[in-house]
């Protein structure tokens, strides 16, 4: 499986640029299964397997969402971290997340605790990701985050209470909708693989639609489009399948 942040790898694939990307658009963006996205295929007159698509979605979805993730402003200096549990195989797990003061998700993490470990290990994948120090943290009271935030970022200010985490929670509600589609996940691993790729993609498509009159959501998702046809290298319009 390639990840990584070159140009796509589609040397070799029986099918063109513009049905692959846009298949993995369709995965991430909607709650959609397999089958479901083959459907939908299907009524456009294209014939492509439900394991073609889920190849294709492990393939290039990752490396997509980083594309997007290059292409984005610099992180907000304010940072909302959060954590929730997800079923795994019947096994509870903890989803930790992290977003700006814009809603931007600026990384997530699978892991099997939420103790200080836990928390020390998200902080340091996240520092490195981002390549910045945030101003100000903002969590809820777990007192792992506390430990953690002494041990990696003592020097950044750090606010502990709950009714000022509401961005983080929100956005974790994406997540829950896709979960209950999929009937939750069966492997730690899998579960980081699609959502770090969903974190990357489908956030992009979401605007703040109740804030702006049709003809700014339009435009702005033309924008958006255009990105994603940049980063999956689709000389051809996203939505023309």
């Amino acid at each position: 499986m390639f990840v990584g942040d070159g140009p796509p790898p589609y040397k070799g694939h029986r099918y063109p640029v513009e049905v692959i990307s846009h298949c993995v658009w369709l995965y991430f963006r909607f709650p959609l299964s397999f089958r479901e996205v083959e459907e939908l295929m299907l009524e456009h007159g294209v014939i492509v397997s439900y394991e073609t698509v889920r190849r294709w979605c492990l393939k290039f979805g990752q490396q997509y969402a980083n594309g997007l993730r290059r292409r984005r402003p610099q992180p907000g200096d304010k940072w909302h971290l959060d954590e929730v549990f997800i079923k795994i195989n019947g096994k509870l797990k903890y989803l930790w997340r992290a977003v700006d003061q814009d809603g931007n998700v600026l990384d997530i993490l699978v892991q099997n605790r939420r103790d200080t470990a836990a928390a020390r290990r998200f902080f340091r994948t996240l520092l490195t990701k981002t390549r910045t120090v945030p101003r100000l943290i903002i969590t809820d009271k777990l007192r792992s985050y506390s430990a953690a935030h002494r041990d990696v970022m003592p020097s950044v200010e750090h606010r502990s209470h709950k009714s000022l985490n509401n961005r983080a929670e929100n956005s974790h509600q994406p997540t829950r909708q896709r979960e209950r589609a999929m009937k939750g996940f069966r492997s730690v691993g899998g579960a980081q693989r699609f959502l770090s790729a969903f974190s990357g993609i489908s956030p992009h498509f979401r605007t703040r639609r109740h804030l702006r009159t049709a003809a700014e959501h339009r435009f702005d998702m033309t924008i958006r489009f255009t990105l994603w046809d940049h980063v999956t290298e689709n000389t051809g319009l996203t939505t023309a399948v």
